[in-house]
């Protein structure tokens, strides 16, 4: 009975194994590995979308691709590049960057993107009040920040502040801060406060100057401006939408410290504005004369704007903002905090669109502002993927890694021992303060720690923690340090462990990650046997540059020098300067005295399609005729005409080498189309595509 039993499993077993390779065949042997229909469709649908992807041509022709592929990763693995630490530690850093989104709690990520997408709806303008303490301070600092902190928000909001306060804060100051000069700066800057009348104007910033730590606040009382979602610190931000206006916060903690928030005003969001300028560079350091020459400079553009000349082709022909400038100065849409202040109000100030500014100072130099479009903020939807991104780099991500750390302890049966923890902290001395803390102080204490799934932790695993991630943290106490990097440990273990799981979890991840390394080994071996090798055979190179060098010529050019002048008699004054032989730079010297946009000028040698002023004239030596250009009068001095000619090698070197390339990829395919044996089953490929 047992014997039969034992055949009908095996028939069993058999018959599936025939079910799964008729419904997902093999469709290509390299080299020995098997590839199915369906994992060679998966990689082909990922990298193709045309709608006629399945024509067998097209199908073919990437087999050909993927063939090529799978060769040069078996070549890789036979030359063992995938056992070389570089390797593995590229491949880590990957893989850490992939596991990410696997690592957070999404439904906690959702609901961050959408707080953030409507606080974005409004914008807020607060001022603020900074007393600084570490995040990872002594208990007795924490403690004098805080009362420091509850002192000055006494005084802003009008209650004052009693001598028997300022004696209990002096009794904690005094416990806390050990250096007399550190402890008599914080108890004046609180005393100061104190003296000043209770009818004082801008309380707030008044004691902002006398106390906040915030280095800015000598230049703006703590004011902030206006703001919006994701451009400060999550509870800051919080914080400052969680207060009225008029009102100031109860202290909150950063990383920075203590801040008190007022909220000056809350309006709804001015959305974005897509604008261009005209920029004359001029730094705050500029000196004098350099500060009258742009301002000059500026004020003769705006002068032709408001005139009526096109503000493009000024942008073009003038602005120092070089990467604005080829486009006619248009810059990237942008929105509240996004431009230094002064350009941001001016910019939102213009009431409809193609409205111009005055010429506007900011620290870059001085600007005139053109209005193109203004918007409002984009649907959830439309901002979706950005807010997400974003908040991956945000700090309140944190708070959707604490969530997933939770359920991954609940899921993993997390459980602690809480006397080994203690007695370990216990035993830390104040080498670990000073950066010096060696394990090996407590090789006695082995006990377990915590158990996470399958595995535990000891206190052994801890030490060498330490030891490894110590810094320099003199003043704080070695067990306040303990208990932080115990935390860490827990935090960062439980994320590895989550990690260690992905490939078992999450199949696409699996395949993601085999991607990632083929696509690493191909890089590498690639670079070695085809781009490196191009560009350090210089010998090959020039070989192959002059068997083939008829590929590389140039066409006709044109050796000319292009004048733009402001206008026909600045063109007419250039023309008798260069029939008496003046230098050029006399030339623009002369010309320019009484403006620096009279005349501008461009020497090279010029392909057809260059330039649309040398595409318009007779390609003949001699001074050409006067051309009205962009509101401008331009005329070009042709030097010579050079007729068409093989590029040199320095001057086709690019063009040389990408061949180059292409031929030596091209043998070493060959190479290994040689050395491995394909087979590719054709009953199974003409099956593809024929079920679409």
């Amino acid at each position: 009975m047992r014997k039969i039993l034992s055949a009908i499993i095996a028939l069993l077993i058999f018959q599936q194994a025939v079910a799964q390779q008729d419904s997902d065949p093999v469709l290509l042997t390299v080299a020995g590995e098997k590839i199915t229909r369906s994992e060679f469709m998966r990689v082909y649908n990922k990298n193709n979308t045309k709608e006629d992807k399945y024509n067998q041509e097209a199908i073919r022709e990437y087999l050909e691709l993927y063939i090529n592929y799978k060769l040069k990763v078996k070549e890789a693995e036979e030359t063992r590049l995938d056992t070389i630490a570089s390797f593995a530690t590229e491949l880590a850093g990957y893989r850490k960057q992939l596991a990410q989104p696997y690592l957070t709690d999404k439904e906690v990520t959702e609901q961050l993107i959408r707080e953030a997408y409507e606080r974005m709806k409004q914008d807020v303008h607060a001022s603020h009040i900074l007393v600084k303490v570490a995040p990872d301070a002594l208990p007795s600092d924490t403690i004098e920040a805080w009362e420091r902190i509850s002192l000055v928000r006494q005084y802003v909001t009008g209650k004052g502040i009693s001598a028997s306060q300022l004696a209990a804060y002096e009794r904690k100051l005094n416990s806390a801060i050990k250096d007399p000069e550190s402890r008599a700066g914080r108890l004046a800057s609180v005393k100061a406060l104190m003296n000043k009348p209770k009818s004082s104007g801008n309380r707030f910033a008044e004691a902002a100057r006398a106390v906040s730590e915030d280095p800015s606040v000598k230049d703006n009382g703590g004011d902030l401006g206006y703001f919006t979602s994701l451009m400060m610190v999550y509870p800051f931000e919080t914080a400052a939408y969680s207060t009225k206006p008029g009102e100031v916060s109860m202290p909150v903690r950063t990383k920075y410290g203590y801040h008190l928030v007022r909220v000056n005003d809350v309006r709804q969001a001015v959305g974005e504005i897509h604008a261009a300028h005209i920029m004359i560079k001029c730094g705050p350091e500029a000196s004098d004369s350099v500060e009258r020459a742009a301002r000059k400079r500026i004020d003769e553009i705006y002068a032709k704007v408001k005139a009526g000349e096109n503000f493009e082709e000024l942008a073009i022909q003038h602005s120092d903002d070089k990467g604005s400038a080829k486009s006619g100065g248009v810059l990237p849409w942008f929105g509240t905090g996004r431009m230094v202040p002064a350009f941001e109000k001016a910019a939102f100030a213009l009431g409809k669109d193609n409205d111009l500014s005055k010429p506007v100072r900011t620290s870059y130099g001085w600007h005139i502002i053109k209005r193109l479009e203004r918007r409002g903020i984009a649907s959830f939807e439309e901002k979706k993927t950005d807010l997400k991104n974003r908040i991956a780099r945000d700090s309140r991500s944190e708070t959707s890694k604490t969530s997933m750390i939770a359920r991954i302890k609940k899921e993993s049966h997390f459980k602690e021992y809480l006397d080994s923890k203690e007695s370990l902290i216990a035993a830390l001395d104040t080498n670990l303060a000073n950066g010096q803390w060696k394990a090996s102080a407590v090789e006695n204490m082995k006990k377990q720690l915590f158990r996470l799934g399958d595995k535990t932790y000891t206190q052994t695993d801890f030490a060498g923690y330490m030891e490894s991630r110590q810094s320099r943290r003199s003043g704080t106490s070695p067990q306040a340090i303990g208990y932080q990097m115990y935390e860490n440990y827990v935090n960062e273990t439980c994320l590895a462990y989550e990690e260690s799981l992905l490939d078992e979890k999450y199949p696409e991840f699996k395949s993601l990650m085999q991607e990632y390394r083929d696509g690493i080994l191909l890089f590498d071996l690639t670079d070695k046997k085809v781009w490196s090798k191009a560009v350090k055979d210089t010998a090959g190179l020039e070989a192959y540059y002059e068997k083939n060098k008829e590929k590389y010529k140039w066409d006709k050019r044109l050796d000319a020098v292009i004048y733009t002048c402001a206008d026909e008699k600045v063109a007419s004054r250039v023309r008798k300067l260069l029939k008496k032989g003046k230098p050029l730079a006399d030339i623009r010297e002369e010309v320019n005295k009484s403006s620096q946009l009279n005349l501008t000028v461009r020497e090279d040698l010029f392909l057809e399609g260059d330039h649309e002023v040398v595409d318009s004239i007779a390609w003949e030596k001699g001074l050409g005729p006067d051309i009205s250009h962009n509101g401008q009068i331009v005329f070009v001095k042709v030097r010579e005409v050079l007729p068409p000619t093989v590029k040199k090698l320095d001057e086709a070197r690019g063009l040389v080498t990408a061949d180059y390339q292409n031929q030596l990829e091209k043998e070493w395919i060959g190479q290994l189309r040689n050395k491995y044996t394909v087979k590719v089953d054709e009953q199974v490929l003409g099956t593809i595509g024929k079920d679409k």
